[in-house]
């Protein structure tokens, strides 16, 4: 059901970026024309900073990380963070538009210009926006219950190292949030803006990515020579396509694995291969740590495992944490998420919440409503709101 049935619409001119909705829309078409991919994304970086101190928001950055706090930050109150990333993946072939064109063109369907095209423009443009909105209402309100921190952060569409997780690590912003680094975030929570269609994901599946290879012994193609290395993949492999993990969640189903690339370094037609790579995607529920789903596939293959890395592990956010009442208040609906984002970088707990779709994310021709991100900014303020 829509916020609109459940309650009075903020007046949009009280809530933007802006002024208006103009301005939060003005702003996001600047973030599109401005390339900004994963590790590139200095520029947009800028843009934000420049954009905060523009609102008297004294802005701060760590890499192409910008972060601010609101004005009466207190370190003896707990602490809601808001975060967003403004990296971008690259536009694939298909584009019919130019990605970087910020055009609003007119839906069918809705029979108005109310289509905002161009890389990024969903995810996560509109969900930054949004949240920055949130946090420039609140910025100057005196005797907030909790502080307010905004993070438009880097690197997240590749799980990047200089993204959240430095910033969250970095003396610049300990310092700066008052955190003791030996026990720090003991009191926050946060918001993850990803596009969600404004509902609740409260949990999300971990990603473990696997480097697998298989080794026989080359050989002539032309006798009976070798020990075919592609075989025995492929025997591994069906054991990957047909193994059912036996716990599964109510909110993440059950754990999926999919073998996503195959290779050998031979390519010669009559040469045996000695050496067969492949790589599976694991997508890993709560009820699993990544330990215990490695240690099955050990007991189970009989190629060489070895995980890329073991930092993007499942998370969950508790139904009766106030972050999320306030949003069952407001009539959101919860679920879990089959996709990764920053919320898995996360020390503390976090919800992932935003304006736009998940299945319009890096396809060609990426667009946003130009009234989901009117809609997002309401909800964001109205939640906040039952906690401030």
């Amino acid at each position: 059901m829509s916020l609109k049935n459940n309650i009075n619409l903020l007046n949009i001119s009280q809530v933007s970026l802006g002024g208006d909705l103009e301005g939060a829309v003005s702003l996001l078409k600047k973030l599109i024309a401005t390339p900004s991919f994963s590790k590139e994304e200095d520029k947009t970086a800028y843009l934000i900073e420049e954009f905060l101190q523009s609102k008297n928001v004294s802005a701060e950055r760590f890499l192409n990380n910008v972060w601010a706090k609101n004005k009466y930050f207190d370190e003896s109150k707990p602490t809601i963070l808001l975060n967003s990333h403004h990296d971008t993946v690259k536009p694939n072939k298909g584009y019919t538009l130019n990605p970087f064109s910020p055009d609003v063109l007119k839906d069918s369907e809705r029979e108005k210009e109310n289509k905002l095209f161009g890389l990024g423009s969903n995810d996560a443009g509109g969900a930054l926006v949004s949240l920055m909105a949130a946090f420039i209402y609140f910025f100057d309100k005196e005797n907030l219950k909790y502080n307010l921190v905004i993070a438009a952060t880097a690197e997240e569409e590749i799980s990047g190292k200089n993204g959240i997780e430095a910033l969250l690590s970095s003396n610049n912003f300990l310092q700066s949030v008052n955190q003791n680094p030996e026990h720090p975030f003991r009191d926050w929570g946060c918001i993850v803006g990803e596009p969600t269609q404004m509902q609740m994901a409260i949990a999300e599946k971990g990603l473990l990515v696997l480097d697998c290879m298989a080794e026989g012994k080359a050989g002539h193609a032309a006798r009976k020579e070798g020990d075919n290395a592609i075989y025995k993949a492929i025997k591994d492999i069906e054991w990957f396509l047909s193994y059912q993990f036996p716990k599964v969640s109510a909110l993440l189903g059950s754990v999926k694995m999919s073998v996503t690339s195959i290779e050998t370094d031979n390519k010669a037609h009559n040469v045996i291969p000695s050496q067969c790579s492949f790589v599976v995607d694991i997508r890993v529920n709560e009820l699993y740590t990544f330990e215990e789903v490695l240690n099955i596939i050990e007991k189970n293959v009989k190629c060489k495992v070895q995980a890329r890395s073991t930092r993007l592990r499942s998370s969950f956010i508790d139904l009766n944490h106030p972050i999320v009442k306030a949003g069952l208040s407001l009539g959101r609906t919860y679920y879990g998420s089959p996709t990764t984002s920053d919320k898995a970088l996360m020390p503390f707990s976090t919800l992932k919440m935003g304006p736009g779709d998940s299945a319009r994310s890096h396809i060609a021709d990426e667009f946003i409503y130009l009234d989901e991100i009117k809609e997002g900014i309401e909800i964001y303020i109205k939640l906040l709101q039952q906690l401030l």
